[in-house]
């Protein structure tokens, strides 16, 4: 099925010498006719260059914390807007039904379930304008990872304005919805543009997944290891790039199955048993310009051997590996020996890198060129050994050189010239070195280019002639040791973006130390013992051979133990000249060594006895902060189920339902009726005999009357201005406007009482007594001496008697409020609320484990 086509150029770099390198598996088949191109400019044919940086950038935003356990849909949301992300702003305005196109869902869907789940990861900030019905339809997003790495240099993230375009053309001819244009040009959807509904945003995600690991032939490497034989290697790596479970990676890889849009290729033997799976996008393949076959046949006596000639024997020069050949040659790749499948590899077994296979196509060989004129057999020249007694051994047996039933086999009735077994030896005899079973097949398996995460490149950088050295799993070992080593450097205060700067800073020091690469014997065990090994030369974290991480200095604690260690030798020398004066050199020398070693010996076992002390206490503080965490999520759940309980009691006063026990206007009611009676207990106390509750309770009842006064006024103003059905509308809303409108009230009146009181309280005989006290004392100050009748010093002792005459006013209205009170409570026996500060002392000495409710605070 062919891709969709796009009129701009993709984004692709130069070819490096590595890339040129492992071109020279490829064999060309000699053939006439034109050379087939990749299709140039398909938005789909992208470099391998290209696709790391966009693989590496897709991979590292699905990674973002704030993504964890989110659905398909807000993850593809993300690299949506990602890809339309301006290079200059970063800020992507999109409408919410637009959004839901690309991702196929419903404008409904995306607006309450997509953008809220992208609001609360913290991976996208999001500012919506609301359309006719308050649902977020205008939306301005910004990916926060990708707009935070553009400062940082060599981050994955940084993205290019070229690189960006090339992101979106990709996610256009993958998953874009179709646009009609006003003046009539119409782009069309893409591979999955018109798939919709359930599941639509998984298929879209794992087919742009699978595209972007898809390489030129458009086969995607699977996953290696131990899978489920029921649900296949394939199913498996879908599953593994979704994350999902290896059922849900089969039904989302039969669905693009169905659509026709992945194959997965089955090879076969020449007995007809099914071989290893390959996993293949052909619209990746169809954007080089090459076909993909659903199924390829092998034949290894009959197929593969009479159509290729052997480079050993050839008639005439070999072209060198990856050369270019004049228009016979066809740019078509075949299965070299790595494809051939072994008739006893199992349909099980599978590498982590498994090789290319593209298909093989019948070839008209035309006179003149090698390999024909061998016979009616078919069968390839033998060679200048082919007499002497040697058997085929498991490459040429993989390759396919030779046929179970060729002539002078067993199966005709001969025996083999010598057993294999008995040939080993020979070959040992003969100073061969034997081949080890599975070797050629991991050699094969490694990786040339170093690997695709660019923090990982720029760290082994100058180790690359040594990578190219390891076999697939040794390659795999050191990716993950450099990793680790990367996450310890970054987690030591550093900054994350120079962690691979430093890491290569000294596999460059390792180098000269040991002379360069080419005195690497063992490249395994020197990288991971000896290159990406910190050796701390001090307690410091930070420090390296003496170099300090983060400074690229010298280590001061370094410096400090190397001081230390002199002075402690040169006390120890001392101590030795004056006990044992009479010591020649040789056993002052020898006892000074041993003394030093019995010195390291105590500071070690020292050391050992401070780290097991500090491990205890580190247990201990994690069992204390533990237990703490468990202790604070018990009363936090206890919280909560009270909390819960408390939400769904109704009113005390009016019964409305669900209320927390008290409705929104009663609350308002109650905090009123308290300041109501503050607002009298406070005029009473200058303006009523305190002693006669009869005058007291006429003055706050005319305190009373005055207040409600005030509050229907207000009250009626309120309704004036509420329109005519508001009151219908919503009884309870109103209702609780015209409580606040009353407590409002009073609590304006209530300062203006308190300051009344102080006024009046402030004019008694004590504040007078206390005002005037003051007033001599002032004045009788040594400073004031001198000139006691001076406009300072009679200013200041005005000053001085009222404050005295404010403190006592407060003084005689808080002794009265208390006695108010204390009045009041004893004649209902109902708590009259008290200020918070007469409170404390109560509060302060309840126990902990009292119950009662608090008295309410006014």
């Amino acid at each position: 099925m062919s891709a969709v086509a796009a009129p701009a150029a993709a984004f692709t770099r130069p070819r490096t010498n590595v890339a040129r390198g492992a071109s020279r598996h490829r064999l060309r088949s000699v053939q006439a006719g034109p050379v087939p191109e990749r299709a140039a400019g398909h938005p789909l044919s992208l470099g391998p260059d290209a696709r790391a940086r966009l693989g590496g950038a897709v991979r590292m935003l699905l990674d973002a914390a704030g993504l964890d356990g989110a659905s398909d849909a807000v993850r593809l949301a993300v690299l949506v807007l990602a890809s339309r992300t301006p290079s200059e702003t970063g800020v992507v305005e999109i409408h919410t039904s637009e959004l839901g196109r690309w991702i196929g869902m419903s404008r409904s869907y995306t607006a309450s379930v997509v953008v809220p789940a992208l609001r609360r990861s913290g991976v996208v900030s999001v500012a919506t304008a609301e359309g006719d019905y308050g649902q977020d339809a205008g939306l301005k997003c910004k990916v926060q990872p990708l707009w935070e790495a553009q400062g940082v240099l060599g981050h994955p993230l940084k993205l290019v304005k070229k690189e960006y375009v090339t992101l979106k053309r990709l996610m256009q001819a993958v998953l874009g919805p179709g646009w009609k244009h006003r003046d009539g040009r119409v782009t069309p959807a893409g591979l999955l543009g018109t798939r919709t509904g359930r599941g639509a945003a998984t298929d879209r995600l794992a087919l742009l997944l699978l595209v972007l690991e898809a390489r030129e032939t458009g086969r995607v490497r699977l996953v290696g290891g131990t899978v489920d034989t029921k649900r296949g290697r394939p199913a498996v790596t879908v599953a593994r790039l979704l994350r999902c479970t290896a059922s849900a990676g089969e039904r989302v890889l039969e669905r693009l199955e169905d659509l026709e849009l992945v194959l997965r290729v089955r090879l076969r033997t020449g007995s007809g048993m099914p071989n290893r799976s390959r996993l293949m996008v052909p619209a990746v393949a169809a954007a080089h310009g090459r076909t993909v076959a659903a199924t390829v046949q092998e034949d290894r006596a009959e197929a593969l051997e009479p159509e290729f000639s052997d480079p050993d024997v050839a008639a005439g020069p070999v072209p060198e590996p990856g050369s270019e050949l004049e228009s016979q040659v066809s740019g078509v790749l075949v299965t070299d020996k790595a494809d051939v499948a072994e008739p006893d590899v199992a349909a099980t077994l599978h590498t982590d890198h498994p090789h290319l296979v593209t298909p093989v196509v019948d070839l008209s060989l035309s006179a003149g060129f090698s390999g024909e004129g061998r016979g009616g057999q078919g069968r390839r020249p033998e060679r200048a050994c082919a007499g002497e007694n040697q058997a085929v051994d498991d490459e040429e047996s993989a390759a396919g050189s030779v046929s179970a039933v060729a002539e002078g086999g067993p199966l005709r009735g001969e025996k083999p010239k010598a057993f294999p077994v008995d040939e080993g030896g020979e070959k040992r005899a003969a100073g061969v070195r034997p081949t080890v079973v599975g070797w050629d097949k991991a050699q094969q398996q490694r990786r040339v280019d170093l690997p695709v995460d660019l923090r990982l490149r720029v760290a082994l950088e100058p180790v690359v002639w040594l990578w190219k050295r390891l076999s697939g799993w040794q390659q795999n070992q050191v990716e993950a040791a450099a990793k680790a080593e990367l996450t310890q450097l970054a987690g030591l205060g550093l900054a994350p973006e120079g962690a691979p700067q430093l890491l290569a800073g000294r596999l460059t020091d390792r180098l000269a130390e040991t002379g360069g690469e080419a005195l690497v014997n063992e490249p395994y065990g020197w990288l991971m013992s000896r290159g990406l090994v910190r050796r701390p030369a001090c307690s410091d974290p930070r420090c390296d051979d003496g170099i300090r991480l983060d400074t690229r200095g010298d280590c001061a604690s370094c410096g400090n133990m190397i001081h230390s260690r002199r002075s402690q030798r040169t006390q120890i020398a001392a101590q030795i000249d004056r006990d044992l004066p009479a010591l020649t050199d040789d056993e002052r020398r020898r006892l000074l060594e041993s003394r030093l070693r019995e010195q390291a010996a105590i500071e070690a076992q020292d050391f050992v006895w401070r780290t097991e002390q500090a491990r205890a206490q580190k247990a201990e503080r994690a069992a204390a902060r533990a237990a703490s965490a468990e202790q604070a999520e018990r009363e936090r759940q206890a919280a909560d189920a009270a909390e819960s309980a408390r939400r769904i009691l109704p009113c005390e006063d009016c019964g409305q339902q669900r209320s927390g026990g008290l409705c929104e206007a009663c609350g308002y009611r109650r905090r009123t009726e308290v300041l109501v009676a503050e607002a009298g207990l406070v005029a009473a106390t200058w303006s009523a005999d305190l002693t006669a509750p009869g005058t007291v309770a006429a003055v706050t009842d005319e305190v009373r009357t005055s207040l409600l006064t005030d509050i229907t006024r207000a009250q009626d103003e309120v309704m004036a201005m509420m329109e005519p059905g508001e009151l219908d509308a919503d009884p309870a809303g109103v209702d609780a406007v015209l409580a606040f409108t009353a407590l409002q009230t009073v609590e304006a009146a209530l300062p203006e009482y308190r300051s009344s009181a102080l006024g009046r309280l402030g004019r008694t005989k004590e504040a007078d007594t206390e005002a005037a006290q003051a007033y001599r004392t002032e004045r009788g100050r040594r400073w004031f001496q001198h000139n006691p009748d001076g406009a300072d010093a009679v200013a200041a002792a005005t000053k001085a008697g009222d404050a005295a005459r404010e403190r006592t006013a407060q003084h005689l209205l808080a002794v009265r409020l208390k006695q108010l009170r204390e009045q009041a409570l004893a004649r209902t026996g109902a708590a009259v609320a008290a200020p918070w500060r007469d409170r404390l002392p109560e509060l302060a000495a309840r126990p902990l484990d009292d119950d009662a409710n608090p008295m309410v605070i006014a």
